[in-house]
């Protein structure tokens, strides 16, 4: 979980996630509230940035802990709430029975509560990534994902924050790992969302741009 200033949030997060994985690690992505306790008290073991520096880099720290651990395989979520830990299980079952290694959450169908603007949004940048990868996934911008540890990327990421989700996708497409899709809710609650609509989609261009010319 990476986690910028989510106190809050981070601790609820952390308990539902305990009831389904045998470890929950919270990357404390440089906050400057009580994250980083919220997390402990609720039983996750927290690397900690000293500085922010981006959900990408937070990811990042978060591979390299689980590798280090030898683990067969991560999940990925958000510790905003927006993720529902109750949905890890759909994720172990589904990574079972197909041996995809990776496999991502897919809100578009049934985006009811999604805003407007977001659901257009993830249309596009889906259909557009679906088409530079070569495989169809309907929700290329959903954070809540299962990796095995063996897909996971074989080099730095560029982006630091979060255009590194698209980035992740591409840079194991280009090494023919297959992606599969499991059905999540969507939560959105009132908080304000970390996402900047003008500045991420530019880093997302930018990131593409680049990869266009590896």
């Amino acid at each position: 979980m990476p986690a910028y200033n989510e106190a809050e949030r981070v601790g609820e997060a952390v308990r539902g996630a305990r009831r389904h994985a045998p470890e929950v690690v919270v990357i404390d992505d440089g906050s400057t509230d009580d994250t980083a306790a919220e997390a402990e008290r609720a039983g996750a073991v927290v690397l900690r940035h000293d500085r922010n520096r981006g959900k990408g880099a937070a990811l990042q720290t978060g591979f390299r802990y689980a590798q280090e651990k030898g683990v067969e395989c991560v999940i990925a979520m958000d510790a905003d709430g927006q993720h529902d830990p109750e949905e890890i299980p759909l994720f172990l079952e589904t990574y079972r029975r197909t041996g995809l290694p990776v496999l991502i959450g897919d809100r578009m169908t049934n985006v009811r509560g999604m805003p407007r603007v977001r659901r257009w949004t993830n249309r596009y940048m889906s259909r557009l990534l679906s088409r530079r990868i070569g495989q169809v996934i309907p929700d290329t911008q959903n954070g809540y994902r299962l990796y095995r540890c063996d897909s996971l990327p074989a080099r730095p990421l560029g982006s630091a924050r979060f255009a590194a989700d698209s980035e992740i996708l591409l840079e194991m497409a280009a090494r023919g790992v297959r992606f599969g899709a499991v059905p999540t809710r969507v939560i959105y609650r009132d908080e304000r969302s970390k996402i900047n609509p003008i500045r991420d989609t530019v880093r997302f261009y930018r990131m593409l741009k680049q990869w266009r010319a590896l």
